[in-house]
């Protein structure tokens, strides 16, 4: 039984992810992590969708029904969940989110005690559980073996001051003008906390969650949005967080929308550059565009790539003992600093770079041009096989003949299939992603 899309549990509330699925769902993971289980404690934290609170509690039924001890610490950015979990010394941790997605849909995040996120072997191993309803029903504990639950409020402090120490000490970012916008999400908080600790004057948008208007028009999702504050505050750069605060986007002064490819190369230069650069390059995904792989290698660095999901980018990162990589569309990883992408800790990186070199924000991260790419992404019945598909290897043959380069893949966690075409010619590519678009309308649609 597959449970676990490309980042953790992901679908619509009260249909996918259920009370009763998410309590069986929490019995598993927690049979899961007894074997290894040193505190017997387990983190639980989550954005601000109204639907988190019938999840967090199927959790924290589940959880102490095989009886381990929850701390619940509330509404928190993704890589908070993943830092606490091992900064707090627990088994796990457990993060209630559908990062980006709508209010309507929610998800739930597992990491290990290193503040991982967890394997497919492992998730394959908690998914076998989930279904062995004989082991679930047997694991349940009874009498004082039963676990207790506890809510604390304070633990925002911790991830501050962590945030807070990946930010160069002998820099400040007084003088600058800087919009956040929170996305209505996790980061409402300590997103313009830290900005302001840090000497920044800050302009808020997006702090005002209600349970349903989490990344509804408004975060990375909505950059366009920050776009017009920061022109209409004469800001020096404008920072856009998602729904669980693992994302970045940011705008610069002129108002327009940074890539990330650009924004990761100058970075991994930038590292380079003050030796702190681990490793003879960075990882991104099979996403990113050319330009960025011939700007590193101009400057003597390598791009690996990995398939798509900040967890592969880790894993790769991992294995080849690099400390920095991410995917262009904002999930940056500062190794050193977090395990996973974190939206306000990339964001400080950044500025740091522009507080050092004191460039503008639209020059310092537009340091080559990029290859014309088209993505589109297409709504499907059935997410059918792709060596299933007549003509598809005819269709990848077509499009690498031209010079192109191509990805094809479906959504994690959507229903969705997403089209990636890349070349010289903008022309050309236009007309080829017409012919793809048809193709695939005609097979999946």
């Amino acid at each position: 039984m597959r449970l676990f899309g490309t980042d953790g549990v992901r679908g619509k509330a009260g249909k996918k992810v259920t009370a009763i699925g998410t309590m069986k769902l929490a019995m598993a993971t927690g049979i899961y992590f007894k074997e290894s289980a040193r505190t017997n404690k387990i983190l639980v934290g989550k954005d601000t969708r109204r639907s988190g609170y019938m999840i967090e509690n199927a959790l924290v039924s589940g959880l102490t029904a095989v009886g381990f001890d929850v701390i619940q610490i509330g509404p928190m950015p993704t890589p908070a969940v993943a830092f606490l979990t091992e900064n707090m010394r627990c088994d796990a941790g457990i993060m209630i989110s559908a990062s980006h997605n709508p209010y309507y849909d929610n998800g739930i995040k597992f990491f290990d005690a290193e503040g991982n996120k967890l394997s497919r072997e492992e998730e394959e191993k908690i998914e076998a559980i989930f279904a062995d309803d004989a082991q679930v029903e047997a694991a349940q504990e009874t009498g004082k073996h039963i676990g207790k639950s506890k809510r604390i409020d304070d633990v925002i402090g911790r991830y501050i001051v962590h945030i807070k120490n990946s930010f160069p000490k002998s820099l400040t970012l007084s003088g600058m003008r800087i919009v956040i916008d929170c996305a209505n999400g996790a980061g409402y908080i300590v997103g313009p906390t830290i900005l302001q600790e840090l000497g920044a004057e800050v302009f808020v948008i997006g702090d005002e969650p209600n349970g349903f208007n989490i990344n509804e028009g408004c975060g990375a999702m909505h950059p366009e949005n920050l776009a017009k504050v920061v022109l209409d505050k004469r800001a020096d750069l404008g920072i856009a967080l998602d729904g669980d605060a693992d994302r970045l986007v940011l705008v610069d002064e002129k108002g327009d929308v940074i890539d990330g490819d650009k924004l990761m190369g100058v970075l991994a230069v930038y590292m380079k550059e003050q030796g702190t650069l681990k490793g003879d390059g960075m990882v991104a995904t099979v996403m990113s565009n050319q330009g960025l792989e011939e700007y590193l290698s101009a400057h003597g660095l390598n791009l690996y790539r990995s398939a798509v999901g900040d967890k592969n980018v880790v894993e790769l990162m991992r294995e080849k003992g690099i400390n920095f990589g991410g995917e262009q569309s904002g999930h940056i990883i500062f190794y050193d600093y977090a395990k996973t992408g974190d939206g306000i800790s990339s964001a400080l990186q950044a500025l740091a770079y522009l507080v050092t070199t004191g460039k503008k924000a639209s020059e310092a991260f537009n340091p080559y041009d990029s290859y014309p790419q088209m993505l589109v992404n297409l709504l499907v019945e059935e997410k059918r096989p792709f060596e299933e598909i007549d003509g598809l290897d005819a269709l990848k043959a077509e499009v690498e003949a031209q010079g192109m380069r191509h990805l094809f893949r479906y959504s994690g966690t959507e229903n969705k299939i997403r089209l990636l075409l890349e070349g010289k010619n903008e022309k050309a590519l236009e007309a080829m992603m017409d012919r793809c678009t048809t193709f695939f309308k005609s097979a999946l649609v």
